[in-house]
């Protein structure tokens, strides 16, 4: 058994492959133009006598923490021949992409689960959700008078990326888009865009739409601040002789537009969508930007991680005045520490989308009250999106 990088002349192998695992077909002009697009050094494979048994694609990727841009490893297209599965063949892809992101300095990863309890064995956790809303166009927003404008269909791609990019940094594990990010996963022929500009000319807001069977399907509604909002909902109610309604998807989890709403009684969803794993605590910890505390603290914090044993064991967490942090490997056994998760849980903390005093009631992580008072004040605030897929 070898696990490598495909070659540029495996392709064929490759595409058959996720062919079958995800059921459709590329063929024709489309098949030429996936093979000139085909990237071998991105897609690792388990080989058994140079046949391809499973595979999966390794994207290298940024995404929002804290404002910043952080180097993560995107996981897709994992997939296996069936007479490949239940063998173990996923689970060391797993491993050694682990230690190739680790090696490359990803300190993340990031991935979307065919199945969530799969994924949880090998230390990803959900970090996220979205919501999704349906909204008959006599329950829209009501129209209001701004000042400002809203031009659709003519603003460039550095106008759209600057508002999103704004937006998004509000949020942790977002993806910082490139040029080619937004033309490839992002734009196409079917999208509509509009913008928001304020009475100063300053842009403030977009949305990515499109009009299909009466409706309005929004991709992306992304606002500065409530005029903004406002003007962009008064030019989409303006479609109201067009169109039966809206659908909203992935909207982030902290919104509130059925509370503004004249009547809050829409169909809404709530999604479990993506999940994140820590790479390597010790260097994500020690980029974190954590809350002022009066004195040096620190506290033991056993990690369990089996399949990245670089994070697996007892450690030293120290969090200083201005809230900087080390982490520092310790010889000792679990029993012995005051803190205890596993590296899902150790992901979901950090970035925001739990709160240590309810990951403790529920038994995610262990610690005594103490402790957890200090992980409350230590570790700030925050709220988790994100807005593609891969």
């Amino acid at each position: 058994m070898e696990i490598r990088q495909l070659k540029s002349e495996e392709f064929e192998a490759s595409l058959s492959l996720s062919e079958y695992a995800f059921k459709y077909k590329v063929a024709g002009e489309e098949r030429a133009e996936e093979k000139l697009k085909f990237k071998p050094e991105r897609v690792w494979g388990v080989f058994e006598d140079e046949v391809l048994g499973a595979q999966l694609t390794l994207l290298p990727l940024q995404v929002y923490i804290q404002g910043r841009a952080v180097p993560m490893g995107g996981i897709g297209g994992v997939s296996t021949w069936p007479e490949n599965r239940r063998q173990g063949l996923v689970a060391k892809l797993l491993s050694h992409t682990l230690q190739t992101m680790n090696e490359a300095g990803q300190t993340l990863s990031f991935l979307h689960p065919f199945l969530i309890p799969f994924y949880r064995k090998f230390g990803w956790e959900v970090y996220c959700e979205y919501k999704k809303y349906s909204i008959p166009v006599d329950k829209f927003p009501r129209k209001t008078e701004i000042q400002g404008t809203v031009k659709r269909d003519s603003a460039g791609l550095d106008t759209l990326e600057e508002l999103y990019s704004r937006f998004a940094a509000e949020y942790n594990g977002t993806l910082q888009r490139d040029a080619d990010w937004w033309k490839r996963s992002v734009l196409d022929d079917q999208i509509h865009h509009c913008v928001f500009y304020s009475k100063l000319g300053e842009p403030e807001g977009y949305v990515l739409y499109k009009l299909i069977n009466n409706e309005l399907i929004i991709d992306e509604f992304i606002y500065l601040n409530e005029v903004a909002r406002q003007g962009l909902w008064t030019f989409l109610a303006n479609h109201d002789s067009m169109i039966t309604g809206a659908s909203l998807k992935q909207v982030p989890s902290d919104d509130i537009l059925p509370y503004l709403l004249p009547d809050p009684r829409i169909p809404q969803e709530n999604y479990p969508y993506f999940m994140g794993r820590i790479v390597n605590a010790q260097r994500f910890v020690e980029n974190f930007n954590f809350r002022p505390v009066n004195n040096l603290e620190s506290r033991t914090l056993y990690i369990e991680d089996e399949h990245a044993p670089w994070n697996n064991g007892l450690w030293l967490w120290t969090v200083s005045e201005d809230g900087a942090a080390t982490l520092s490997c310790l010889e000792g056994e679990k029993a012995s520490a005051e803190l205890n998760c596993t590296i899902g849980t150790l992901t979901v903390l950090l970035l925001g989308y739990k709160r240590p005093g309810e990951l403790a009631r529920y038994g995610q992580l262990k610690a005594n009250p103490a402790e957890l008072e200090w992980l409350e004040k230590v570790i700030p605030q925050a709220k988790t999106a994100l807005f593609d897929f891969f």
